[in-house]
């Protein structure tokens, strides 16, 4: 009798000990930092998720569209396991970047948000599209945040580089260096709109960094890099302003030593020429991947079909999933191709 009462209680405590192992214990397989570029169709949605589960989404795509820039999110979110989002950072007030969100907390639970306080551009379509955020949000934690603020993702080192204008002038850790591209730089005149307020982050995991400086634009390039960058040498640049010619200056790309970048332009938005050979002359034409072929520009001006995840119109959505490892190694996945390339450790 006791053996038998054994025999059916060793299976009933091997379910119980297994139900009671937290989510994030069960499931961590994956010892590396998932990035997905989410194809916005021109806007940003940059899904970051941690070997510990815990996730950062950095802006949430345009209003409309059926709510397709929240359906693309969930897609990214169920390729990474997760159920909700931890933190919502907007890196600046305009409709391509903010105006995701009322159809995102309709179906996905978000921990807090962020971004760098009100909204600083006198137009119409900012204002309504800040106070939509607001309404949105709710009682949901916001914070504001501020150069040299520390963004606390369990797994990953989260510093604000910009906000509001303003930039540090350290990150811990990484020694300034002279940036000699700062003396041919043109004097480039400062926008009045959110872009050049912009929050912009540079993550790091081990030896691997990532940078993504929202729309910010050059004269607040040149602020930040010049005449001595903050940065260092980063492994994957999200190039500025999905790839429009305000941003991308030669001295923000060149300082950083980028191995890669993603452009996340749409077929009819960025991909200016100008600022895709800044970008490619920096990472190499190999090494530049986008969202969309510009069709705007020419085919010198844009990178080859494989490095492109939605090569004709609008596309169907097709995103690069990067996952990278403490030792700098990191993984470009294409996923209209399921073609995948390897960057060993630095």
């Amino acid at each position: 009798m006791n053996r038998t009462l054994g025999s059916l209680l060793v299976p009933f405590l091997l379910v119980l000990a297994s139900a009671n192992i937290p989510a994030h214990a069960a499931s961590a397989k994956n010892q590396r930092l998932l990035i997905y570029s989410i194809d916005v169709e021109g806007g940003q949605a940059t899904l970051l998720v941690s070997p510990s589960g815990a996730s950062m989404l950095v802006d949430t795509g345009w209003p409309g569209s059926n709510g397709r820039d929240a359906e693309r999110i969930e897609t990214a979110m169920k390729d990474a396991g997760i159920h909700q989002i931890d933190k919502v950072l907007i890196t600046h007030f305009h409709t391509d970047h903010v105006g995701g969100v009322p159809e995102l907390v309709k179906r996905v639970k978000v921990g807090e948000f962020l971004d760098h306080g009100v909204n600083r551009e006198d137009s119409d379509i900012t204002r309504k599209d800040f106070a939509a955020y607001i309404a949105a949000i709710g009682n949901t934690p916001r914070h504001t945040l501020h150069p040299g603020d520390a963004i606390k993702v369990p797994g990953l080192d989260v510093i604000v580089v910009t906000a509001d204008g303003e930039h540090v002038a350290s990150v811990p850790g990484i020694k300034p260096e002279a940036n000699p591209s700062c003396a041919s730089e043109p004097k480039w005149t400062l926008d009045q709109s959110e872009n050049p307020r912009s929050v912009g982050i540079l993550v790091r995991f081990g030896k691997f960094s990532f940078l993504d400086l929202g729309d910010l634009t050059k004269p607040k390039e040149l602020d930040l890099v010049c005449p001595n960058s903050p940065l260092g040498h980063v492994s994957l640049f999200l190039a500025s302003h999905h790839g429009l010619d305000q941003s991308n200056s030669k001295s923000l790309v060149d300082s950083i030593h980028a191995r890669a970048a993603i452009m996340n332009n749409g077929a009819h938005k960025g991909g200016s020429p100008t600022a895709w050979q800044s970008v490619s002359e920096s990472v190499g034409a190999k090494n530049l991947f986008m969202l969309h072929t510009a069709e705007g520009s020419d085919t010198a001006h844009n990178s080859a079909e494989d490095m492109i995840a939605n090569p004709r119109g609008d596309g169907e959505g097709h995103y690069f999933k990067v996952a990278a490892d403490r030792d700098g190694s990191f993984t470009v996945t294409n996923t209209r191709t399921g073609a995948t390339k390897k960057y060993p450790a630095d």
